[in-house]
């Protein structure tokens, strides 16, 4: 059965795929599964959420979404003209007004009202993740859920928006400070987490006061559009948040509207630095979130069957396209502990299953797109034949029922070294590279020679060695007997060098920081100050 609140959600946007004078009539029955389960040719259209309303793009430019584990069309999202932009983006200006003077408290009662929402409507928002993206249900779970847990923050924004006083800094004078909203803001959204991204960015940037332009993947919009609808049905304003659909033309006018003030981007590296350059170049506020290569140190006191489970689970699961992932092993030893522990690996990774996600028992699901799949299977290659030996294999994968889909299977390279392609490119896939080094400084050396900085982990019995290895490491976020150290919201999501370019990180303070600036006021309020002209400025007196 779909909860009355997922067939509310569902019926809104079906409806506005259909007709706008049926919006709020679909049937529960019709409503999600309408809008993520069609196939070509009947595959509904993507509508656009433009001041409150779900709208129909007048668009002659389409492009399909597929489920990458069958290839059948699931919709079609337009390239939004340039009207509709302009309606979007006039209509957040028009909204912000109003929203900023909102009391902050009110603000977070949307978002208590929108998490105990996007609680309630699991079953429906994971399904759309698994029919447009191709997770397996656990990992689409996750997806939300991790988002989810940044909504919940949201709910301490007033404490999170409070300023600093210092009475008296000068005689009679008093200066505090106070954080105050920045105006229009955008997002632009990646494939590989489509529910999880927009939630670290819309709900932060909203209940920090601004009103955002959110752009959702042109491949898997639907759980951004659901969790929008939800928002409005948790009393989101009318005009505080507006969806828009496109590629590379949609991105460009984000970044050079004057009205939009900072741009949020989690995507490829070449996208990200690209987005940064012309977003500071058109004077706005970026952050932006980019490629990684997350390491492993693996000591020689580590636990081999514990580390073959955190590894196998860390590097082949959500099939690999996920910026946390665990994608370069570093083994502290001589060839044969590498030998071992990947072999141990190896072992895990091959009773993993291949299948569509929304197969029961499906552990490892199929990459986003064929040319995903070539790209992997084309860097595998490339490192066996420079020397890599390919203890796993999961080129060209038979999937029973599933003969087109973008499958890869897990794959282990024991043997790499940091001049081969599979070594330096993000290969984003279910593909473990094994490295070996003789010791803790040479470990920590190849690890800092990496362009990438997101997530770096070591495995090791050895206080002292942990500790050494968290000071001295250049990863954002470092993990000790910890596969994935991915911070949760009361922190900041902190890559560094190639993986972030921006002044402030994802969620936690550090993300209320990038949704609003400072301004400093200093008072005067002396008993003679109306009695007695006087020249003076602060700290004379």
């Amino acid at each position: 059965m779909i909860p009355r609140a997922a067939a509310r959600a569902g019926a809104r946007v079906a409806a506005a795929a259909t007709s706008a004078s049926s919006r709020g009539k679909a049937s529960a029955a019709q409503a999600l599964p309408s809008f993520v389960a069609a196939t070509s040719p009947t595959a509904t259209k993507a509508p656009l959420l433009i001041n409150g309303e779900w709208v129909q793009s007048s668009s002659d430019k389409w492009i399909e979404v597929t489920d990458p584990a069958t290839q059948q069309v699931v919709s079609l999202v337009p390239e939004l003209t340039t009207a509709e932009f302009e309606r979007a983006v006039a209509g957040a200006k028009a909204a912000f007004p109003a929203w900023r003077a909102t009391p902050p408290s009110q603000r977070a009662r949307i978002m208590l009202r929108l998490a105990e929402s996007i609680n309630d409507n699991m079953d429906e928002l994971a399904a759309a993740v698994t029919r447009e993206q191709g997770k397996t249900d656990a990992d689409a779970r996750g997806d939300v859920f991790r988002g989810l847990e940044v909504v919940e923050m949201m709910s301490g924004m007033p404490s999170l928006l409070m300023g600093e006083l210092v009475e008296n800094v000068s005689k009679g004078i008093d200066t505090y400070s106070i954080k105050q909203p920045l105006g229009v803001t955008a997002g632009i959204c990646p494939f590989n987490f489509p529910a999880m991204i927009p939630l670290w960015m819309f709900p932060v940037a909203l209940t920090s006061g601004n009103t955002m332009v959110l752009k959702p993947s042109e491949k898997d919009p639907a759980a951004a559009m659901m969790l929008a609808d939800l928002a409005l049905q948790a009393g989101l304003p009318k005009g505080v948040l507006q969806i828009v659909h496109g590629a590379h033309g949609c991105v460009n006018s984000l970044l050079e509207h004057p009205d939009i003030k900072s741009i949020s981007f989690v995507g490829s590296t070449t996208a990200g630095k690209y987005i940064a350059a012309k977003g500071a170049a058109h004077g706005k506020r970026v952050q932006s979130n980019m490629g990684a290569k997350n390491h492993a140190v693996i000591m020689p006191d580590a636990d081999v069957e514990q580390v073959a489970n955190a590894l196998a689970g860390a590097a082949f699961a959500a099939a690999g396209q996920r910026c946390m992932a665990l994608s370069a092993c570093v083994v502290v030893g001589d060839d044969a502990r590498m030998d071992e522990l990947s072999r141990a690996v190896a072992a895990k990774g091959a009773v993993l299953r291949l299948g569509a996600g929304c197969d029961e028992g499906t552990d490892v699901g199929p990459l986003i797109s064929p040319e995903a799949k070539e790209r992997a299977e084309r860097l595998i290659s490339e490192g066996e034949s420079k020397g890599a030996h390919v203890l796993l294999d999961g080129r060209s994968p038979m999937v029973e029922g599933y003969p087109d889909g973008n499958f890869v299977g897990p794959t282990l390279l024991s043997g790499v070294t940091t001049d081969m392609e599979c070594y330096k490119e993000e290969i984003f896939a279910p593909v473990l590279v094994v490295l070996r080094a003789n010791d803790l400084d040479s470990a920590i050396e190849l690890v800092n020679a990496n362009p990438y900085a997101n997530g770096v982990a070591i495995f090791t019995q050895s206080g002292a060695a942990a500790r050494r290895f968290q000071h001295d490491i250049d990863g954002g976020m470092v993990g000790v007997n910890v596969p994935i150290p991915v911070p949760l919201p009361m922190f900041s999501f902190t890559g560094n060098k190639d993986s972030f370019q921006g002044e402030n990180y994802f969620y936690g303070r550090s993300g209320v920081n990038f949704f609003t600036r400072t301004k400093t006021v200093t008072t005067a309020w002396k008993d003679d100050y109306m009695t007695k002209p006087s020249m003076a400025g602060v700290g004379t007196n």
